[in-house]
């Protein structure tokens, strides 16, 4: 395996929690209940409050300070949109004055919150947060209730750095979906992808969940497409038209990043496509098609690109690729012409006992699991243009999660899905607005929202595992 060292990327795409310090807040004990059952909150939302952040700090203070909890409260409150866990009671709806009372409630507290001006508009769980700023340094005190009973939930204080409010918002919102429901949160998660730089040149990005923070890790100055995570979170896969010198032309290789050091690694470079690579959940091997001058198939191999298994043979011109394997490693679910038009197939990890799963469309595509294995979603073209579905494991109760129209009228192309870490949101990109941008919809097609807002375009986008 050929080794190639580029610039490492910051500590921060790793292990972006540790520039914040938490610890419990001065408040009475949190309850450790359960507040949300994960099946439930799709049937019904809770009703949450949240006022906007207190400045404690000195009325001297630089804007700076104000920025920083402008995006303190902007980024939390997208975390908790994006959850789909709430319905969010609007301020004109109020009894109290928040700026003029307590994040602490009455009488414990003087001046406190009363409890019963919540409670009066249906609020279940009830978010105050404070803050203040020395020079760098940003200390927030963060507290959640739960109404109904009076209760604290969660009481901490975050120490970080101005320049970490996002990851402190994040980190916030994790313990806060950690709190409520015994889940964790995918607030520190991030996005790959490719991205055009100038075309038709494509490089591979990271990016936060929501699209903030993009940072480059390929500087090829070529076509690098079909990123993919490792299941720590630590490595990327992609492919890219390298070029080769001894036979002066660019190949489709398969190549894998590590993101500590910035090193990258030449993993597959046969003649032919290099491509569609998966990680197997014990992170030992790489899924991927190869056509090596053939038709391309689906094949296992070892990540120092020395051990290949052949999974697929393909016959009479038929093409298997698109290989993504369940998160027990026992199947593998991929895109094949076998039956004729590309359709969606499963198969068990050696590849015995294949079986269609997708029937309907002209063409179906990258199917991806979710984490708990039970379902799959895969991009489908059906009249003129591709939309995002969602089916069980086996292939039945399939659910149609987008439908959108450019300004044209005509129907937009949705493409390339893949699960939230949580599994209760799907990632893709789409060409509505005239470029393909990156969007996230909820697994049941009812909540949905653009992540990206520039001039580039975006390809194969993948969600990483929780960064905890």
């Amino acid at each position: 395996m050929k080794a190639f060292v580029l610039a490492p990327l910051i500590s921060a795409l790793l292990l972006p929690a540790l520039a914040v310090r938490a610890q419990d807040a001065e408040a009475p004990a949190a309850d450790s209940g359960l507040y949300i059952k994960v099946g439930e909150a799709a049937l019904k939302k809770s009703l949450m409050a949240i006022p906007p952040f207190q400045f404690n700090g000195s009325p001297n203070s630089s804007k700076n300070a104000l920025k920083v909890g402008k995006e303190l409260y902007d980024v939390f409150r997208n975390d908790m949109e994006v959850s789909h866990y709430f319905e969010f009671i609007k301020p004109d709806a109020y009894l109290e004055d928040v700026s003029k009372v307590g994040l602490k409630p009455a009488p414990g507290e003087a001046n406190g919150f009363k409890f019963d001006s919540w409670k009066q508009i249906g609020t279940e769980f009830l978010v105050r947060v404070g803050y203040h700023m020395n020079g760098d340094d940003l200390v927030v005190d963060a507290y959640a209730y739960y109404v109904p009973q009076q209760k604290l939930i969660l009481g901490k204080t975050y120490r970080s750095k101005s320049k970490d409010v996002r990851v402190t918002a994040h980190t916030f919102a994790n313990d806060l979906v950690k709190a409520l429901t015994n889940k964790q949160g995918f607030f520190l998660s991030k996005i790959v992808a490719s991205r055009t730089t100038r075309p038709p040149e494509k490089e591979i990005f990271v990016m936060d969940w929501d699209g903030a923070n993009p940072q480059q890790i390929t500087h090829l100055k070529t076509i690098a497409q079909s990123p993919t995570w490792s299941h720590d979170g630590k490595t990327v896969a992609y492919s890219a038209f390298a070029y080769h010198t001894n036979e002066k032309t660019r190949n489709l290789d398969l190549f894998t990043y590590d993101l500590s050091t910035g090193k990258r690694f030449l993993v597959s470079y046969r003649r032919g496509i290099n491509s569609g690579a998966c990680f197997t959940p014990d992170g030992k091997h790489l899924l991927l098609t190869i056509s090596n001058g053939g038709n391309p198939d689906i094949y296992k191999m070892a990540l120092n690109g020395k051990t290949l298994t052949r999974i697929t043979t393909a016959k009479n011109g038929e093409m298997n690729v698109e290989p993504s394997m369940s998160p027990d490693g026992s199947k593998i679910a991929f895109s094949s012409t076998r039956s004729g038009r590309p359709m969606i197939f499963v198969m068990n990890s050696d590849g015995s006992n294949i079986k269609q799963l997708t029937f309907a469309g002209e063409y179906n595509s990258t199917p991806s699991w979710s984490p708990d294995g039970k379902k799959l979603v895969f991009a489908g073209f059906d009249k003129n243009h591709f939309d995002i579905f969602v089916m069980d494991a086996d292939g039945t109760n399939m659910v149609r999660l987008t439908s959108a129209k450019k300004a044209n009228g005509k129907f937009a192309n949705n493409e390339d899905p893949t699960f939230s870490p949580d599994g209760r949101s799907v990632l893709f990109r789409s060409d509505r607005t005239g470029k393909y941008q990156l969007y996230v919809v909820s697994v049941d097609g009812e909540d949905e929202r653009r992540i990206t807002f520039d001039s580039y375009e975006y390809f194969k986008p993948r969600w990483s595992p929780t960064f905890e």
